[in-house]
């Protein structure tokens, strides 16, 4: 946030910014969506909506996995939400107590951290490098003193945009249902990959675990602000009362129209922006190869490439701020996600036109290289 700001800061002063900071896609939501909305502001009230979410919106979000991971998905499984991050605070306020340890990895999301931190739970990252592809394993978590109460993965993850391999995921799974110990698979970047590699969900495993989901990024609707969580009945009830006091619906109108993302017509569209990240990907991996710039995890999914920038910098936050006021090109300082060797990193984001992440490249060459 304090890169964005001073992104608005340059683009008021110089009008040159081209950001690579940016976690959201560049484009508007689609077609379908915003057809969907128009008729929903004629139509419809707009008042309080169910707590969990309307009817239709819960059904599509199961459709839509039951067809995505061939596991059968029930309305009555998914938890809609006031985005994502909704999801997460509804989800750690309803199972963990002050004190319970809950682990992540590291490098990943702060904001995972940062609720847990502020809600009294004791936080462990497990620092996940190149060997393990930046993802936790099975043999990780045998290496703990003792199960903990709950995990995160992300896969598709930030900033990394690795992907764990589908039987390791599952392996994941098995443990922590064997040994009490709450999975929570941040799964919004699914839809967003690129090759080969593909995604799997915990819930092909699993369904004491809880899958995070949103309408941000694949679907192309940050602002929007609209998740879900797919519940183990256990949970379900804590969250809906927790729910009710804290939001008491997700916001009426992104519901009504977020049914029609989940369409065929929609689906086509979204399809074309994945492959635009994908020559936006090849661009930003191969230019900064050629710059020097090496040292990089598998950016198999979401819209990441994130760099070791050692040899240019042991203060990521101080350098991305140098290469913003010398080029006007955003950039996301590493220390925010890894909390140890962050200040030596620093994620790419091409999640904006292949015209926006050439020109970006260009500039920040003479400077990486």
């Amino acid at each position: 946030m304090d890169v964005f700001k001073a992104a608005a800061v340059r683009t008021r002063t110089h009008g040159d910014v081209l950001s690579l900071a940016a976690g959201q896609p560049s484009t508007s939501a689609p077609a379908p969506v915003l057809r969907a909305t128009r008729e929903a502001l004629e139509t419809h009230l707009l008042g309080y909506t169910e707590t969990l979410g309307i009817l239709p919106l819960r059904e599509a979000i199961a459709k839509h996995h039951a067809l995505e991971a061939g596991v059968t998905v029930h309305a009555d499984d998914v938890v809609v939400t006031t985005g994502s991050s909704g999801a997460f605070t509804l989800l750690f306020l309803a199972a963990f107590d002050i004190g319970d340890t809950v682990v992540m990895a590291r490098p990943g999301y702060p904001a995972y951290r940062n609720t847990l931190a502020a809600l009294g739970c004791r936080v462990v990252e497990l620092d996940c490098a190149a060997e393990s592809r930046f993802q936790p394993t099975v043999a990780m978590l045998d290496a703990l003193p003792e199960p903990p109460k709950g995990l995160i993965i992300a896969s598709p993850a930030n900033p990394t945009g690795t992907i764990i391999d589908a039987d390791e995921l599952a392996a994941i799974a098995r443990w922590c249902e064997n040994n009490g110990t709450l999975l929570i698979s941040d799964e919004i970047y699914h839809g967003i990959s690129y090759g080969d590699v593909g995604t799997s969900s915990a819930w092909e495993t699993s369904k004491e675990s809880v899958v995070i989901g949103s309408v941000s990024k694949y679907f192309s609707m940050t602002g929007w602000r609209l998740g879900w969580m797919l519940l183990p009945s256990t949970l379900r009830r804590a969250v809906e009362r927790l729910a009710s006091n804290m939001t008491v619906c997700p916001p009426a109108i992104s519901q009504l129209a977020a049914v029609a993302a989940f369409t065929a017509e929609s689906r086509t569209e979204l399809d074309g922006h994945v492959r635009r990240y994908a020559r936006n990907r090849h661009i930003v991996l191969d230019g900064l190869t050629k710059a020097g710039v090496t040292d990089l995890a598998p950016a198999d999914g979401a819209f990441y490439a994130y760099a070791d920038i050692g040899h240019l910098t042991q203060d990521s936050r101080a350098w991305c701020e140098n290469v913003l006021a010398s080029t006007g090109v955003a950039l996301a300082p590493g220390v925010d996600f890894d909390t140890v060797h962050g200040l030596e990193t620093v994620r790419f984001s091409f999640a904006g036109t292949t015209e926006d992440v050439t020109e970006a490249l260009v500039r920040l060459t003479p400077i990486l290289s």
